[in-house]
């Protein structure tokens, strides 16, 4: 497994507890993102690390940035249809794309826009940007906000083959961790080594709402 971890107490002292952010695992050249699946489609992208066979090209696909994010909403791997947990490395630069080109899911005034122009983004954009209650390993909602874009159309077949470097199945590394979590014996729980992602771009920052600090 190539993911760089650390413990998730250590690393809980330097994570923003309230605001936006992108908590993430990147460098200059990628960012991991993860998804769930039920084992045929993921022992599909792990073998021929492309999603095709049963992955429909035809529905949306969420990507989520955030480990734990990942972790609540498929139950650590125990939801059905979820227990295949895999770690996709993604070109930076690719992602950077889907948020440039992503419309928000939900319509609201700090958007700036009519509630009709905002539906017709919706209608007209490939991606979607969606912000939503981060939660702790034991699933308690925090104050902190994390993000997860959902890809169609043209996005989704780009993501599903140029964009990816690396996919990688993690279930039982998840499956390990969630004994820490079971035993509440949090101090030995190892998550992937995470910061808060800012763009040079300010622009894409302002649109994306992230904090600073």
């Amino acid at each position: 497994m190539k993911l760089e971890l650390e413990k998730y107490t250590e690393q809980l002292k330097l994570w923003p507890q309230e605001g936006y952010h992108i908590m993430a695992q990147y460098d200059d050249d990628k960012i991991i993102v993860y998804q769930s699946y039920r084992r045929d489609i993921g022992e599909f992208a792990v073998k021929n690390q492309y999603f095709g066979g049963a992955f429909s090209l035809e529905r949306m696909t969420w990507i989520k940035p955030n480990f734990l994010w990942m972790m609540y909403r498929n139950g650590w791997g125990r939801k059905e249809g979820q227990e295949h947990v895999l770690a996709i490395h993604l070109k930076i630069s690719a992602f950077k794309s889907y948020l440039e080109n992503a419309v928000y899911s939900t319509y609201s005034d700090k958007l700036e826009i009519s509630r009709e122009d905002w539906q017709n983004q919706v209608k007209e954009s490939s991606v979607r940007l969606q912000w939503d209650p981060d939660h702790d390993p034991f699933g308690n909602k925090l104050e902190r906000r994390a993000v997860q874009i959902g890809l169609r159309n043209e996005f989704i077949r780009s993501f599903s083959r140029e964009d990816i470097l690396l996919i990688e199945n993690i279930s039982d590394f998840v499956k390990d961790q969630y004994q820490f979590v079971l035993n509440d014996d949090l101090d030995n729980l190892l998550t992937p080594l995470e910061r808060p992602l800012l763009f040079d771009d300010e622009n894409l920052n302002k649109k994306l709402r992230l904090d600073y600090n």
